[in-house]
């Protein structure tokens, strides 16, 4: 029978398999094949991009997590759903995508993949309280409402993966400080966390004071999560052979607190936030070695990359202490909607198929995995799905054309709907003002970072990135012909409600 939307299957085996790993608050500048001056030592990603295609234009759909995760997940930018800018917490929800909306996930499993998801989701879910109401408030007071006997909704088993083990928000940030597998949490948080116990150094921040499972370890999430997916490839290597499969592996690293395991402390050298890195490039590599054990890695394309830019303390006592900069070379952070807020690494590997070596300047968003994937798979997305979403395949298989792949893309800041940038060529548009996150005049890590505005108070900015990669000169006033078309663009493509092309189905 075939499938829905499904066209041209391929016999059994044939369909290449996708482990797709996306690390948290990872900056450009902290890969050290994009930023030559890192004092992270990252072999494991370098020897990736060496292996494969590194892209040097590619930006996640937000500035912040939950909004990226959800444009990575469906394809279309986050702005145009319900709460599309949220960041949840502790027991917040309900899940930001709708029931029985397409996803990558959804759409691999239609195509005869098995799908796991092991690591943070961060996209919103349900959980229910003991009356069988259900509990959407972030915070301490949701969490300690949750009757743990009931099942969760809107998580990832309900959004197209047969498989889940992971957390439903920031691991080691959110309140609940639990592992969620399938769609229960089998071992219940029964006390506040105690704090005493773990490092104190500048990196240790951003920890909120929520319940624990006597099981959770806030040192080593990450290889907890490594386990998980390690243990998924192998069962699938021995049990499902000739079937192909997704895994999504969603990593804690290295959103801060940056605690990195007992084996990474003090191996970088540069520090608790460089030793975090440092652990999550060894899990990239244990994934990739895992690949290669399997047999799996030259019919597997492995896709990297980051849900946003660098965070603030992290970037501010790495320059100052280490004189590294995660952000460099660009202007901004995460929350913010100049480029270092959302220019991100993507690497992409696929033996035999993507020539090793090679690095494109393609424009390129995290909400065109999906449909890069579909047309790898050869499924015919419907109109009324991934509508933000471009298929990057042809530069993948370095398969030129004479105009861009995609004519520009959105990017949405810290403030969602209200805080949105546009690019096109050169341009950046920025449809607000400042930096459509974070405070520079009043923010103590930032306020030395704060450039003199000629119109500080301007209700939008223009600038060439060809000649003003820095964003350090706001040029909507001379290029008025430039800036009337970048409005009318995004005009365009917020009352059309998508950017990728109408599609037949």
């Amino acid at each position: 029978m075939l499938l829905i939307g499904f066209v041209g299957s391929a016999a059994a085996g044939e369909q290449p398999n996708v482990l797709l790993i996306l690390a948290d608050d990872l900056g450009y500048g902290d890969v050290g094949c994009y930023n030559p001056e890192s004092r992270v030592a990252t072999p494991n990603l370098d020897r990736l991009a060496s292996q494969g295609m590194r892209f040097t234009d590619a930006h996640s759909p937000c500035t912040v997590c939950t909004p990226t995760r959800y444009g990575l997940l469906t394809g279309q930018m986050p702005f145009r759903v319900p709460n599309g800018g949220r960041v949840f917490s502790g027991a917040g929800g309900p899940s930001l995508i709708a029931a029985g909306e397409l996803t990558l996930a959804g759409m691999l499993r239609e195509a005869g993949y098995s799908t796991a998801c092991v690591g943070k989701w961060h996209i919103g879910l349900t959980f229910y309280d003991q009356e069988g109401a259900p509990i959407h408030k972030g915070g301490l007071e949701g969490v300690q409402r949750i009757d743990y006997s009931r099942a969760i909704d809107g998580g990832p088993i309900d959004c197209g993966f047969d498989q889940f083990f992971g957390t439903a928000c920031c691991p080691t940030t959110d309140w609940l400080y639990a592992y969620i597998d399938g769609d229960r949490i089998p071992v219940p948080p029964v006390a506040p966390l105690d704090r005493s116990g773990l490092p104190k150094h500048p990196y240790a921040i951003d920890n909120r004071r929520g319940m624990t499972a006597p099981d959770f370890n806030m040192e080593t999430v990450d290889l907890k999560f490594l386990e998980k997916s390690q243990a998924f490839l192998r069962d699938h290597a021995k049990n499902a052979p000739d079937k192909p499969f997704f895994l999504f592996h969603s990593a804690q690293a290295v959103h801060l607190p940056s605690f990195p395991a007992d084996q990474y402390k003090g191996k970088s050298g540069v520090g608790p936030h460089g030793d975090f890195i440092l652990e999550l490039d060894e899990i990239v590599g244990e994934l990739l070695q895992t690949l290669e054990e399997t047999g799996l890695a030259e019919n597997t394309l492995v896709l990297f990359s980051s849900d946003n830019g660098p965070e603030v303390p992290t970037v501010y006592h790495m320059r100052h202490d280490h004189d590294h900069d995660g952000a460099r070379p660009w202007r901004g952070v995460k929350r913010d909607n100049w480029e270092g807020g959302h220019r991100v690494p993507l690497l992409a590997r696929w033996p035999g198929r993507i020539e090793p070596g090679t690095t494109t300047d393609e424009l390129a968003s995290l909400t065109d995995v999906m449909a890069t994937v579909a047309e790898m798979i050869n499924y015919d997305l419907p109109n009324d799905a991934a509508q933000d979403s471009f298929s990057l395949l042809p530069t993948l298989l370095s398969k030129p054309s004479a105009e861009p792949i995609r004519p520009y893309l959105l990017v949405q800041g810290f403030r969602g709907r209200g805080s949105l940038a546009l690019r096109r060529g050169e341009w950046s548009y920025l449809d607000h003002p400042g930096s459509g996150g974070n405070n520079y005049a009043n923010h103590p890590q930032l306020k030395e970072y704060r450039l003199p505005e000629p119109a500080a108070d301007a209700p939008y900015s223009l600038y060439n990135l060809r000649t003003d990669p820095g964003q350090t000169d706001n040029v909507a006033d001379v290029e008025s012909e430039v800036l009337s078309k970048m409005q009318a663009l995004m005009k365009e493509t917020l009352d059309s409600g998508r950017s990728a092309p109408t599609r037949r189905r």
